[in-house]
């Protein structure tokens, strides 16, 4: 009896050693948005935190998203990622008023479990052409048959419905958050991302390729937002960015070029350079664009230097408003030059250079003045008690008065007689 009592006691101990052990689940949380864009900034941030997540033995990592779209190549490298997960992944589309649209629907639906919070939307799948209209009839065809295929894909390996992904894209359909649910085009709607992680406890993953039973009620969440880097750079890949610094480099080197030993514009317009050279390497663009920005700030720069009359200039303006507009045409719709932008930078280069030879004319077409009477009444400033310096020269010089000259002090050149200046 008493070995039975002592035997229930240590079983009890056990459990209540194991039950007390239990850690409690982990979720990292990844913000994405609000309205943040895919692109190669971003995918390399939220593929990173999925990786971190994997890694630090967390239970489940959530990207709470809210995205207009973005680039082709840099959704599917980030649905790639959520396949090859080692950790469940849950798109939750939120906050209220948040949005999966385009490229964002792709990485919705290769998530293990797809919730929304309740006034969300997804949608809007259509491909467009880098110019943000429709594909020609063949191409888009083609384009818009395998986008369809693609989205369905993933739908029916996560056993989710198989009709609206191919609507999506082909006439692009969007729905909100009751309507996806009762289409059973996602898994869950909840409010909250911890009540969504309690509605979840016990979930079973549809995909047989990745099985995973979710035990995630009252989890710590770790949440992860862009951090400055992050921004910074997603910031510099704006066209119209990119066409400034790129602009404000070469114009930094050219001053420091023609002005050696300033040091200040040559140093920041090499930063600008680096900076736009940065953007170059991350959207695709036209080299012909480029070239022909160049051959335009080339030929402004040598309607300085030889009279053309303003024909180069006017060469120079639209070779660059050309090249302006044409750097960023093989890039998608969102990534475009804004029109406006090119046409101010054009007008107020115009109107700059347009002052600055009618000036260069004017200097032109000045009688020159030459021998000692140049520096007639010029100022000048006392360097000893018998010389000035004036015009970037030294000369001899007495005041008019007789009186000594005191270093530092300013005066008038009132007369040259020989190699000796009268001020006063």
């Amino acid at each position: 009896m008493r070995g039975s009592i002592l035997a229930l006691l240590l079983i009890l101990l056990l459990a209540g050693s194991a039950a007390g052990g239990t850690a409690q689940p982990r979720v990292l949380a990844i913000t994405f948005g609000p309205d943040l864009e895919v692109n190669p900034v971003t995918q390399d941030y939220l593929t990173g935190k999925l990786s971190h997540a994997a890694k630090s033995g967390y239970d489940a990592a959530v990207i709470l998203l809210d995205t207009p779209g973005g680039l082709s190549s840099s959704m599917k490298t980030i649905y790639t990622a959520e396949l090859n997960a080692k950790l469940p992944v849950i798109v939750y589309v939120s906050p209220d008023g948040a949005r999966a649209a385009s490229a964002g629907v792709w990485i919705s639906e290769a998530a293990d479990v797809l919730a929304m919070a309740p006034t969300t939307n997804i949608g809007s799948s259509t491909p467009i052409d880098s110019s943000g209209g429709n594909l020609g009839s063949d191409l888009r065809r083609k384009v818009i048959n395998d986008a369809a295929a693609s989205l369905t894909a993933l739908a029916a390996a996560h056993k989710r419905n198989t009709t609206w992904p191919s609507k999506a894209v082909k006439v692009a359909s969007n729905l909100t958050a009751q309507q996806a649910l009762k289409m059973h085009v996602i898994d869950a709607i909840a409010p909250s991302l911890p009540a969504l992680l309690r509605q979840l406890d016990g979930y079973r993953t549809k995909d047989a390729q990745r099985p995973f039973t979710l035990h995630l009620a009252n989890a710590h969440i770790d949440y992860d937002k862009p951090g400055f880097l992050t921004r910074l750079l997603n910031t510099f890949i704006d066209p119209n960015i990119i066409s400034l610094l790129f602009l404000a480099g070469i114009a930094g080197i050219g001053f420091e070029i023609f002005h050696p030993g300033i040091v200040l514009p040559g140093a920041l317009g090499a930063v600008a350079l680096l900076t736009a050279l940065f953007g170059f390497s991350v959207l695709p663009i036209s080299w012909a664009g480029l070239m022909l920005i160049i051959l335009g700030v080339a030929l402004l720069v040598i309607d300085a230097h030889v009279v053309t009359h303003g024909a180069l200039t006017i060469g120079g303006l639209v070779s660059l408003a050309v090249g302006m507009i044409m750097l960023f045409h093989n890039a998608p719709a969102p990534y475009h030059t804004s029109l406006p932008l090119v046409l101010s930078i054009t007008i107020t280069l115009g109107a700059f250079w347009a002052f600055a030879l009618s000036k260069a004319v004017q200097v032109r077409r000045r009688p020159v003045t030459v021998g000692p009477n140049r520096v007639v009444g010029f100022d000048a400033v006392v360097r000893t008690p018998g010389q000035v310096f004036v015009a970037g020269e030294l000369w001899r010089a007495h005041r008019d008065d007789g009186q000594l000259l005191v270093p530092g002090e300013h005066v008038r050149v009132k007369a040259v007689r020989g190699l000796e200046l009268t001020v006063e």
